[in-house]
Order: structure tokens, then C-alpha cells, then sequence
């Protein structure tokens, strides 16, 4: 019987390895979308004096403030759960592999919360360091075991870029670890890479800052011309009480 028993373990944990294996082997690692432009620095001396900075502080209260509107005020954020991503050569092709049964009323899909699994959904500054636990509950088709749902949370990195084409701030949800309640070997390993994937691939990229909101473009009267400024560069520097953003502008003068 004992070795029936092992036999039956080994078995299991197979599969949920196997299950891993063959996400990674088809879709790859699990990364955060590309995001416009290149990461943010942290600002020098000369750009925190620089006469044509302008600094833009946002609050870790700010950030959850927005995310208790959407959860209160709007649909909660919910995407599909597929195991479709880029393939490693680069955004022209696509690679694919469908892990999951026919639906048969499983929704297969990934519905962010505010709380759930003793953690809140929410922004925090930490160690120079953006941080959003991101809780979830969800549901899928697994081969040989059927619908299974599942609840947890994520914790994830913020990473901010800044584009000069459009003059704009986005963010880059990385998520960094999966956070599973109480399900068995077989569906955690497949469940937990394909809940990476898709956060990181569906959520990206954030847009923090529009042009229109940074670059200015003010008209005066008595000079019948306009002062422009537009975004040179933006900087950033994490600290415990919020996100402070350094705009650079180049101001030039228009007849």
C-alpha cells in the first residue's frame, strides 16, 4: 500500500511540475509588457536646481485613493487567463499553447479585489521601491482535474519610464511572486505562472502622466505670442511618503 501511496504522490507532483514545465517550455518566463520610452533615473544635483525644474509630488494616500474609486465606483479589473505571449524574438510573432479543456462554463479568467487572502490591493513606498500587492480571485479549465477556482494575491513592482515622443509617464507592473490559497500541487503549478503571465501581459502598460498634463503651452496677451514648455526630461526619486517627479522643461517663446 505504501508504495501505492508514493507511487500516487510522485505522480501528482509529476504532473505539477510537468504542468510548469511546459508553460515555460511554450510561453516562456513569465515578463511585464513592453512600456513606451526607457526607465526613469533618479535625479543629480543639478536637476533638483535647475532653474527649469518643476517637481511633481504624489502621495502613496493618492495612489490607494484611486484604486478605492475603481473599486467602489467601477467594474473591478478582470482579464482573460490564456497562455498567449511574445515569443523571445520580439513583438513580430506570437507563440501559443492551450493548456485548457473547452470552457464548459468555467470562466477562465482573473478578477482583481480590493482585500482578500489577509492583504489589501494597494500602492506602498518601501525601500526606494514602488511595491502594489494585488489581490485576485479567478478560475480555470485544468486538463484531467476540471474548474478549478482559486483565490491569493501578487506582490509586484511599479516601474516608471518616461517617453519624450509623447512627452508622457507610464508605469510597468512586474509581478515579482504568486500567492496562492490552499490549492493542490497539480493546479498551483500551472495556475501560479499563468496568474504571472497574464497580470504582467494585460495590465501594462500604465499611463501615470500625459503630455497634455506636463508639457505647457501658455498664450500672452500683451506679447502677442505663447510660451511653450515642453518636457526635456523627467526624473524620479521614491520616498517613504511619496513619488517625487522632476520635470525638466526647455521653455522657448512663439510670435
Amino acid at each position: 500500500m505504501s508504495k501505492i501511496f508514493t507511487f500516487l504522490i510522485g505522480l501528482v507532483l509529476g504532473v505539477a511540475a510537468g504542468g510548469a514545465l511546459i508553460f515555460y517550455l511554450y510561453v516562456g518566463a513569465p515578463r511585464a509588457a513592453k512600456v513606451p520610452g526607457a526607465p526613469i533615473l533618479p535625479p543629480d544635483a543639478a536637476t533638483a536646481a535647475a532653474p527649469t525644474t518643476a517637481t511633481v509630488v504624489l502621495k502613496q494616500e493618492f495612489f490607494n485613493e484611486i484604486l478605492k474609486t475603481i473599486f467602489r465606483d467601477l467594474n473591478p479589473p478582470a482579464f482573460p487567463l490564456n497562455l498567449s505571449a511574445q515569443n523571445s524574438a520580439g513583438d513580430s510573432g506570437m507563440t501559443s499553447f492551450a493548456l485548457q479543456q473547452p470552457n464548459n462554463g468555467c470562466d477562465s479568467k482573473i478578477t482583481l479585489k480590493p482585500e482578500g487572502s489577509g492583504t489589501q490591493t494597494s500602492v506602498r513606498f518601501e525601500n526606494a521601491q514602488i511595491l502594489a500587492p494585488l489581490v485576485f480571485a479567478g478560475s480555470y479549465n485544468i486538463p484531467l482535474v476540471g474548474c478549478t477556482n482559486f483565490t491569493g494575491w501578487a506582490e509586484a513592482n511599479l516601474k516608471l519610464n518616461y517617453d519624450p515622443a509623447q512627452q508622457a509617464v507610464f508605469g510597468q507592473v512586474d509581478v515579482q511572486t504568486v500567492n496562492l490559497d490552499g490549492i493542490t500541487p497539480l493546479a498551483s503549478g500551472i495556475v501560479t505562472p499563468l496568474v504571472q503571465n497574464t497580470i504582467n501581459s494585460r495590465v501594462n502598460p500604465i499611463q501615470i502622466l500625459r503630455g497634455e498634463q506636463i508639457a505647457l503651452k501658455l498664450p500672452i496677451a500683451v506679447t502677442g505670442g505663447t510660451l511653450n514648455a515642453n518636457v526635456k526630461d523627467v526624473r524620479a526619486e521614491v520616498k517613504d511618503n511619496g513619488l517625487n517627479l522632476y520635470v525638466i522643461y526647455d521653455l522657448t517663446g512663439t510670435r
